[in-house]
């Protein structure tokens, strides 16, 4: 019995924090109706779907802003592009030996 009390206290430390928000009546049955769908109470259906929404948001705005990073690479390359190595230079000469025959 004393763990369970232990792990209800630890739980408590854990959740200190609050969020309120103040919805419809047409909201509050929605998430009511929903929640109920799942099993779950409503405070429990609500945070986990802000969380779901929350991690995918960051996941979207993670991926465009590496997708900018790559763009601005690609532009650089594009607008000043490296001089060509010495591979790229034989790869080059290859291909104009090939053509010409």
């Amino acid at each position: 019995m004393r763990s369970s009390n232990a792990s209800r206290v630890q739980q408590r430390h854990l959740k200190d924090e609050r969020l309120e928000a103040r919805i419809s009546p047409a909201q509050k049955r929605i998430l009511e109706r929903a929640a109920s769908m799942r099993g779950a109470t409503l405070t429990d259906f609500v945070l986990a779907s802000a969380q779901e929404a929350a991690v995918k948001t960051i996941k979207e705005f993670e991926i465009l802003s590496l997708c900018n990073e790559a763009r601005e690479v690609f532009v650089k390359a594009l607008i000043n592009p490296p001089a060509p190595n010495k591979a790229l230079r034989a790869a080059a000469a290859r291909y104009k030996k090939h053509r010409r025959s």
